[in-house]
């Protein structure tokens, strides 16, 4: 039997780019004849749907999924909204919510994950969608969040399915009061998280660079007002406590009562269930968040096809 090396498994790789399970099988079939592992895997169909893989694929969904008290949201992208409506690909992204939650949200596990519907590897079956449906598309990220007693409540903004849509959230809270009031509560908050998209969970979760960045920017601001310096430190620490109120979710103004913060309404419930209840944490995937798309230019294509 000859051994396949990883030096052959990145060679078939580079010229045909299929993922790394898929080549490495070819070679074995092949007993490491490189030729006719190009040719194992045009068969299956695998190199074509590798090459599709320069595209920008930035659409697609996500979805979430909550389990006891646990719940993992995933992004998985494809190049066109209409692609995202297909059941075949939606089912997958519903499924990948599932995997993400088995695999403690580690992408390279969940690719690995042998999958029991189709007795492949997650990855090799989101390998197969791609040559079927003939888009690129990417298991982009995943994250899990548990509690170890409480709730993880669940929320999709703008839903075209089941546990799917564009943006997705999970909030942790923390506490031993009655589940479904905690659940009720959850996704309001849930869904401020997935309007006010804020950053950190409190203040004490702050980058400290971050803080200090602002500072810097602020104090400009307030040396060009000609204000003495000691206005100037109280400009400074009141435009902080801004900076704190847009990006930390525990001092946002509620969306739901814009007088309160997001910290007094979980002080509220807590005294309400006669209970602790403590705001965990949370997570926030919104499609294609830092990917850009490409801008297709058909006349630059053209041109560099004809060699202009």
């Amino acid at each position: 039997m000859t051994d396949i090396t990883a030096a052959m498994v990145k060679e078939l790789r580079e010229s045909t780019g299929a993922g790394m399970l898929d080549c490495k099988k070819a070679l074995v079939e092949t007993s490491g004849n490189m030729d006719e592992a190009v040719d194992w895997l045009r068969k299956k169909g695998l190199a074509s749907a590798a090459k599709k893989a320069s595209r920008i694929a930035a659409e697609g969904l996500v979805s979430v999924y909550v389990e006891g008290n646990k719940g993992a949201v995933v992004e998985v992208n494809s190049e066109t909204d209409f692609v995202a409506k297909n059941e075949i690909f939606q089912e997958y992204v519903a499924d990948a919510a599932i995997v993400a939650l088995k695999n403690a949200g580690e992408v390279c596990d969940m690719k690995t994950f042998n999958c029991p519907k189709c007795g492949k590897t997650f990855e090799e079956r989101l390998t197969d969608m791609i040559a079927k449906i003939g888009e690129n598309m990417t298991l982009r990220r995943a994250a899990m969040i548990e509690v170890n007693e409480g709730i993880v409540a669940p929320y999709i903004h703008s839903a075209c399915g089941q546990r799917l849509g564009k943006i997705g959230v999970l909030v942790a809270l923390e506490s031993n009061a009655d589940k479904d009031k905690l659940a009720d509560l959850g996704k309001h908050v849930a869904m401020h998280v997935a309007a006010s998209a804020p950053l950190f969970l409190n203040v004490a979760n702050v980058d400290p660079a971050a803080v200090e960045h602002e500072k810097s920017i602020f104090a400009e601001q307030a040396k060009a007002s000609g204000k003495p310096e000691n206005i100037i430190e109280k400009m400074v620490e009141g435009r902080v406590r801004k900076y704190y109120e847009e990006v930390v979710l525990e001092e946002q103004a509620f969306i739901m009562d814009p007088d309160k913060k997001v910290k007094d309404i979980i002080a509220e419930a807590a005294k309400e269930l006669g209970t602790e209840i403590k705001l965990a944490g949370f997570v926030r995937f919104k499609l294609g968040e830092g990917l850009q798309k490409k801008e297709e230019d058909f006349a630059a294509e053209v041109a560099s096809q004809l060699g202009k």
